[in-house]
C-alpha cells in the first residue's frame, strides 16, 4: 500500500476550509435551516418531499407497489428536494426532518398531521397502515424487520464509505477504498448466502426488507450505482444478480425508481409525481 503525508489531527477539530468533493457546498457541521422556504402540498393525505438517491428510491418504490396491490389510499404527492442545491436545508424541511435528510414525508389523512421521515422508518409506517409488505405472523415480521435494520445499518458502509471516496471524495485514499470495498463485499456475500436459499431477502415473501435493500445493493450489482460493478466484481454474486433483475422488472419498481430523478437519461425521470397519469403524460418540456 502507498503511504501518503501522514495526516495528524489537531487536538481541536476545527471548521475552517471547505471539506472538497461534490457537496462540499451542502456539508456544515452545523443543523438547522439557511433559509426561508415552504413547502408545497398537493392534493393527496400522503406528501412526499424527496430525490431519487437510493434512500429516496425506497419509498416512492412502495408506493407504488401499494398502489398496484389496490391500496388507493396510498396516492400520493411527491415533491423534488434538490440536495445540491441544499433545498433540505428550507426552514419547511427542516420542521419536516430536524436532521435534513431525504425522504420525509406528511400523512394528512388523519385529524393531525403526522410527519415520518427516514427511510426505514417511512417504510415501517406505510407497510403497518396499508398492511402489505410486512408479514403479520411474529416469526416472519421479525424476520423481515432484522434485514430492514440490517439496510439501515449496512448501506452507509456503502454510501458514505466506499461511494464517497471511489466516486465523490477530490483525491483518491487507497486505504479508504481499501477499507469499504473489503466492507461492501463481505455484504454482498451476507446477502447471497442469504438469497441462496430464500427467493426473497426475508423468505418466500416480496417485502419491506426487498424494498429498502436492492436500491443499493441491486442498483450495485446492475452497475447503477458508482458506476463500481467491475471494480467490486459484482457478477460474483449470482443469487444477488438474479433476485435484483427479478426486482427490477416489476412494473411498481420501474414506475417508482424515477420518480423525483433528475439524473441519467431525461426520459427516465419524472422529477415530480402527482397522479398516476403522470408517468404516461410526461413530456421532454415537462421534465426539463
Amino acid at each position: 500500500m502507498t503511504q501518503s503525508t501522514e495526516y495528524v489531527p489537531p487536538k481541536v477539530w476545527v471548521w475552517d476550509k471547505p471539506s472538497g468533493g461534490r457537496f462540499a457546498n451542502v456539508n456544515r457541521p452545523v443543523s438547522g435551516p439557511t433559509h426561508d422556504k415552504v413547502l408545497p402540498v398537493g392534493k393527496h393525505p400522503l406528501q412526499l418531499y424527496s430525490q431519487a438517491t437510493p434512500n429516496g428510491q425506497k419509498v416512492t418504490i412502495l408506493l407504488e407497489e401499494l398502489l398496484a396491490a389496490g391500496h388507493v389510499g396510498a396516492e400520493y404527492d411527491a415533491w423534488l428536494i434538490r440536495i445540491g442545491e441544499g433545498d433540505q436545508f428550507g426552514s419547511g424541511f427542516v420542521a419536516l426532518n430536524p436532521n435534513s435528510k431525504i425522504p420525509a414525508m406528511v400523512d394528512r389523512s388523519g385529524p393531525q398531521p403526522i410527519r415520518i421521515f427516514e427511510s426505514g422508518s417511512i417504510l415501517l409506517y406505510l407497510a403497518e397502515k396499508f398492511g402489505a409488505f410486512l408479514p403479520k405472523d411474529l416469526a416472519g415480521r421479525t424476520e423481515c424487520l432484522s434485514w430492514l435494520f440490517w439496510q439501515v445499518g449496512s448501506a452507509p458502509y456503502l454510501g458514505g464509505g466506499f461511494g464517497h471516496f471511489y466516486n465523490y471524495a477530490p483525491f483518491k485514499i487507497e486505504y479508504a477504498i481499501d477499507r469499504y470495498a473489503m466492507e461492501v463485499k463481505r455484504e454482498l456475500d451476507v446477502l447471497d448466502q442469504q438469497l441462496a436459499d430464500h427467493p426473497f431477502i426475508a423468505g418466500d415473501d416480496y417485502t419491506i426488507a426487498d424494498i429498502a435493500i436492492w436500491p443499493w445493493y441491486g442498483g450495485l450489482v446492475r452497475n447503477q450505482v458508482y458506476g463500481a460493478g467491475e471494480f467490486l466484481s459484482v457478477q460474483d454474486y449470482s443469487h444477488v444478480q438474479r433476485w435484483a433483475q427479478a426486482i427490477a422488472d416489476r412494473p411498481a419498481v420501474r414506475r417508482g425508481r424515477i420518480v423525483n430523478r433528475t439524473s441519467g437519461d431525461p426520459a427516465g425521470q419524472l422529477r415530480e409525481r402527482h397522479a398516476a397519469s403522470d408517468f404516461e403524460t410526461r413530456t421532454q418540456d415537462k421534465i426539463a
